[in-house]
């Protein structure tokens, strides 16, 4: 086995003990590699090993790897900032997008998807931390947008994710994502149809795990250094 499939592994065998104590369904929680910066290669390697989901945060670097590797047994999500003018590539050619927290670019994520694909699945993000050099919208300018999202035809609204501020003390990250859960949850009591919390990444997974998340974003953890 090469690096990257040792890697996997090992993730893998977090998530389920994180699972397991944490009192979580098994295999509720889904891994999201996230490929960016790193060799096509890597990645292929990743893909002979089992691994589906790629996430991308830079638009150009992610469209150099689609035509190369295609999108067939790939799912494509895009994690990064999305300005206006990357709008119509990211409906084009991903299925998920991670990062939205304006109706202008639900809305041209909207109108730009190609009436042949399936709507796509997106997620708002929340500034949980009301860091002001963060992306995303606080919990209290939530509903609005999720109003607006989710009768939008071809957009499929998802979830929630979130970023919040770095720290090694796990009581707080499990804080900080213990408030993204929450409003996660008085969404769906609101009665929307909503199935995935994007949260948690290499080092704090295991406090998001521990606090409903359904996908954890692991790059270092799977590919190493970027280069």
């Amino acid at each position: 086995m090469n690096a990257t499939a040792n890697n996997l592994l090992a993730i893998h065998k977090t998530i389920i003990s994180a699972e397991n104590e944490f009192h979580r369904v098994n295999s509720s929680v889904q891994l999201l590699a996230v490929s960016k910066k790193q060799p096509i290669e890597k990645i292929q390697q990743a893909i002979k090993a089992g691994q589906q989901d790629f996430g991308e945060n830079f638009l150009q670097e992610a469209l150099s790897k689609i035509k190369v590797l295609g999108q067939t047994e790939i799912v494509w999500h895009f994690i990064g900032a999305i300005q206006s003018n990357k709008t119509q590539p990211i409906a084009e050619n991903f299925a998920w997008a991670h990062t939205i927290s304006r109706k202008k670019i639900a809305k041209k994520l909207n109108d730009f998807r190609p009436n042949n694909l399936p709507a796509l699945n997106v997620c708002i993000q929340v500034n949980i931390s009301n860091e002001e050099n963060k992306s995303g919208v606080s919990v209290n300018e939530l509903p609005e947008l999720v109003a607006y999202i989710a009768q939008l035809p071809k957009l499929r609204l998802r979830g929630l994710m979130c970023i919040p501020q770095k720290t090694e003390d796990f009581t707080e990250q499990r804080h900080a994502f213990h408030e993204c859960y929450l409003a996660f949850e008085k969404l769906k009591q609101q009665g929307y149809q909503l199935d995935t919390l994007s949260m948690g990444m290499t080092n704090d997974m295991r406090a998001a795990i521990a606090e409903g998340a359904t996908i954890v974003r692991v790059g270092t953890g799977v590919f190493g250094e970027r280069e």
